[in-house]
């Protein structure tokens, strides 16, 4: 278990998934996968940046945790902002517009979903734990 604590920012997030790229690399991870995950940080991460701290700004947590059988690899946010779990909110429907009809926004979650094989919320100990589990 490798871990990093950096500031809830935009500028933030680039660091986050060159650290997270480390960990896989030691994993043997495929381009496919890590792929998939960069994608996945980006838009959890993002959300969490946007939404837990408001104005005030605060700080993230990122940990990355390896199994061996099977092999796969969570990575954990960690937040002490607002309490808020993503995964309670209602999915966006895809189909019910054209494209260039659909509000922006609103599908970073869902697209984390699609990528990643399983999302986990939790709030413990003042904190939002929002875990993500990829096969490698």
């Amino acid at each position: 278990m490798r871990e990093m604590t950096v500031s809830a920012t935009p500028d933030q997030i680039e660091q986050v998934v060159d650290f997270v790229n480390e960990q896989l690399d030691t994993l043997g991870c495929s381009d496919e996968v890590r792929i998939d995950v960069d994608v996945a940080i980006d838009e959890l991460l993002g959300n969490i940046v946007q939404y837990a701290y408001g104005s005030e700004g605060g700080t993230v947590t990122v940990r990355v945790d390896a199994q061996e059988e099977p092999p796969a690899a969570a990575i954990t946010f960690m937040d002490h902002g607002a309490p808020f779990n993503p995964l309670a909110q209602e999915q966006p429907n895809t189909t019910a517009l054209p494209a260039r009809e659909r509000p922006l926004g609103g599908l970073g979650l869902f697209l984390a979903r699609k990528l990643m094989d399983e999302l986990d919320y939790r709030y413990q100990d003042g904190q939002n734990v929002l875990t993500a589990r990829k096969a490698l």
